[in-house]
This record gives C-alpha cells, sequence and structure tokens, in this order.
C-alpha cells in the first residue's frame, strides 16, 4: 500500500462519521443556504491578460505526513488573517484529519475571520465532500488525478463547477496532466511531491509545464523553501504557488508572501521578455 493509499483509506472511514451525523440531503440544504463561492480562478490570475502577477496560496498547515509536527497553530484564523493582510491571493486549510491534524473547525474558523477564496484542501474521494466544502463555505476544493479514476474526476469537477466553486486539479505526470485537460481542469496543479513516496524532485515542475495548455492557471505545489525557489517555478511558468511549511515555521509570514510575490513577478517578468 502506498501513501496516497493509506491516506485516502483513513478518509475513507473518517467520512463515513461524519456522514451518519449529517446526511447528504441536510448537507445540500446547508450548501444551497451558504453564500455565493468567491471567483478563485480570477483571484489567482485566470482572467488577466498577460499573467504579471505571481499569487501565492497560503497554507494553514500544522503537520505533513513527510516531516511530522510543523507548527501548532492555535489560532488558525489570526494566522489566515496575517496572510490575507500579507497579500496571499487564496488560503488553502488542511481539514484531513490523520496525517494533516485539520479540521473542518479549522476551515470554518479560517472562513469566519478573512474575505479572500478558501481552498478546503483534503482527499476528495466522495461527492459528499464537495458539497461538505460548499456547505462550509469554500471557493476550491482539492481534486487529486493519482486518486480518481476518469468518470469520477469528470463528475467531481462537474459537480464543484455547479455548486459555483472551482477546483485545484492536482497532477504528478504527463498522462495526468493529459486527463485534468481532458476533463476541462482550468486551475490545475504540479505537485513535485511524489504521493506515493513523498519524496519532492523540484525539476519535475519545468519538466511537466509544457504540458499545460495556457489558459489553465498553473499552480507549483510542495518544494518551496525561499524566494529562489518561487523564482524557479514562476521561470518556467507558474502563474502561482502553493506554500504552507516555509510560511508556517516562520514568524513573518507577511514578509514571506511579500517577497515571493515580488521574486515571481520579476522572474514572471524576464520569462516574458524572451
Amino acid at each position: 500500500m502506498t501513501v496516497l493509499d493509506d491516506i485516502i483509506a483513513g478518509v475513507r472511514e473518517d467520512l463515513e462519521v461524519r456522514r451518519s451525523a449529517v446526511p447528504l440531503e441536510e448537507l445540500k440544504l446547508r450548501a444551497e443556504a451558504a453564500p455565493a463561492a468567491l471567483d478563485a480562478y480570477a483571484a489567482l490570475g485566470g482572467t488577466a491578460e498577460p499573467r504579471t502577477e505571481l499569487k501565492v496560496i497560503s497554507e494553514v498547515k500544522r503537520k505533513s505526513p513527510s516531516k511530522g509536527e510543523l507548527a501548532s497553530i492555535t489560532d488558525p484564523a489570526e494566522l489566515a488573517r496575517r496572510y490575507e493582510q500579507g497579500g496571499a491571493a487564496v488560503i488553502s486549510v488542511l481539514t484531513e484529519q490523520r496525517r494533516f491534524n485539520g479540521s473542518l473547525d479549522d476551515f470554518d474558523a479560517v472562513r469566519a475571520a478573512v474575505e479572500i477564496p478558501l481552498l478546503r484542501k483534503d482527499f476528495t474521494v466522495d461527492e459528499y465532500q464537495i458539497w461538505e466544502a460548499r456547505a462550509h463555505g469554500a471557493d476550491l476544493v482539492l481534486l487529486i488525478v493519482a486518486a480518481l479514476d476518469d468518470a469520477a474526476l469528470r463528475s467531481f469537477l462537474k459537480l464543484t463547477e455547479s455548486l459555483g466553486m472551482n477546483a485545484l486539479v492536482e497532477t504528478h505526470t504527463a498522462e495526468e496532466i493529459e486527463r485534468a485537460v481532458a476533463v476541462g481542469a482550468r486551475i490545475i496543479g504540479v505537485n513535485v511531491r511524489n504521493l506515493k513516496t513523498l519524496d519532492v524532485d523540484r525539476s519535475v515542475f519545468a519538466s511537466l509545464v509544457g504540458n499545460i495548455p495556457p489558459e489553465a492557471v498553473i499552480v507549483a505545489e510542495s518544494g518551496v523553501r525561499d524566494a529562489d525557489d518561487v523564482a524557479h517555478y514562476a521561470a518556467h511558468g507558474a502563474n502561482a504557488v502553493l506554500v504552507g511549511e516555509a510560511l508556517v515555521i516562520g514568524n513573518q509570514p507577511e514578509q514571506a508572501i511579500a517577497d515571493f510575490s515580488t521574486a515571481g513577478a520579476a522572474a514572471i517578468a524576464e520569462r516574458l521578455k524572451g
């Protein structure tokens, strides 16, 4: 069993507990009553022409399977406010419990604290989670191509968009990018962390990004340690970066986000010159 398989097995178990407490029909009523989703595609620069800014998706992340405990984050709302003040375009909140020590309570706290789009970061394996995300005020959900067959990927993306949300469709290989493009994904992430082994290879991004059509927002995921890594991704075609660890272990997330944005914009300017 791979790391991804193990995580998904736990996600399914926890999902059944929540489904028993809140039936799907009740969840749908809550989703329909929630305020309309914010336009995350636009927030990430999808409507800009040309895309000259590097957008930062800042993550509320306590723990990871690869690094273990990262930060206690006793007040996720306060951290999120600092992200927003620092210029984050989107905030990602981990809600997976077992490996990331996240929760929907964290998500609710952040939703009440900020006014920018939120990504419900979890391992989506059932439509229940998509309705759940919308009911809690999510604007984006994560769809991992490696965790879904084509039918589920297409169905989940269609449901997500029908609820007014966007999906960050995560890929790791050229074949996964082809599948994401085939279902019409508009925000495509390239995760340089292999979810089967947890190894990080930053060179993967440059080798894969050329397979993504220009109309899609391209998000570089994992491996950001500093502004140089952000510049590297931006130079090779990233429109946005998703950053968790580098922000939560530092004491100045506002300055880090500003530095990432500046480095990314400079690298994009050089790329556009060419």
